[in-house]
């Protein structure tokens, strides 16, 4: 399993963000995939979750109605978009291979989020 994370950098509070994760050594189209986040001196928090298909899709109550995850099976990857973004959106953002609670060795390396004015 191999997932590499891009897009993230610093943006003002508002500003919006695309993240994107590659996605390789597995087939993509079969799995669930999740958005992770993690902020200093905290634990993750799950982000969303979308079905293998792309129409099964859940978000945490802190960014519904802000962030926009999705989905390309034919490119292998998977996006977050993030509009209106605070400055408690700051975290390393993670995408992983599986639900939420799949072993952190499905998780990529993760892209650095920092929303500040």
């Amino acid at each position: 399993v191999q997932l590499v994370e891009s897009g993230g950098g610093m943006v003002q509070p508002g500003g919006s963000l695309r993240l994107s994760c590659a996605a390789s050594g597995f087939t993509f189209r079969y799995w669930r995939m999740t958005w992770v986040r993690q902020a200093p001196g905290k634990g993750p928090e799950w982000v969303s979750t979308i079905d293998s298909g792309g129409d099964g899709i859940v978000y945490a109550d802190s960014v519904k109605g802000r962030f926009t995850i999705s989905r390309d099976n034919a490119k292998n990857t998977l996006y977050l978009q993030m509009d209106s973004l605070k400055p408690e959106d700051s975290a390393l953002y993670y995408c992983a291979k599986g639900p939420w609670g799949t072993s952190r060795e499905n998780w990529g390396q993760g892209t650095q989020v920092t929303v500040s004015s």
